[in-house]
């Protein structure tokens, strides 16, 4: 998941070679396991657009598809785009949405944090400079 090697794996199955997974962290799993959310229905789409408005029509369509499908929603960032992102989803996620930041997961630094929007807008910001984060959102029913 997130692997830019998937065209390197797809490869080596199509020229016979025996393709064995290796056991190990996956932060996508680690920060579903540790955010609170539904942990039975979710989806990763991966990288959001970068640019408005393409970004916050897809922040919308991800949140009004968790509250049809009671779905968490997974998203990641580029480590210097993550206040960019944080802050479109705090513009436009509903103030009940929950969101979830899970930062430099296995690290020393590791922090995960989930509150509704409204809270997070009250809140100082998080430090998301130079830290993977994975970010994942529950809209309330």
């Amino acid at each position: 998941m997130a692997d830019p090697g998937a065209l390197l794996v797809r490869f080596a199955h199509d020229k016979g070679f025996k393709v064995r997974p290796l056991v190990g962290a996956s932060s996508l799993l680690l920060a579903l396991m540790a955010s609170g959310l539904d942990g039975q229905r979710f989806a990763f789409h991966g990288y959001l657009p970068q640019r408005e408005p393409e970004r916050s029509r897809r922040i919308h369509e991800l949140e009004q598809e968790s509250q049809r499908q009671r779905q968490t929603q997974l998203c990641i960032e580029t480590p210097y785009r993550n206040r960019a992102l944080f802050d479109a989803l705090l513009a436009n996620c509903r103030p009940t949405t929950m969101l979830c930041l899970a930062s430099d997961l296995t690290l020393p630094g590791e922090e995960v944090a989930t509150h509704p929007v409204a809270a997070w807008r009250s809140l100082p910001p998080p430090a998301l400079e130079r830290r993977p984060t994975v970010f994942l959102l529950l809209s309330a029913a």
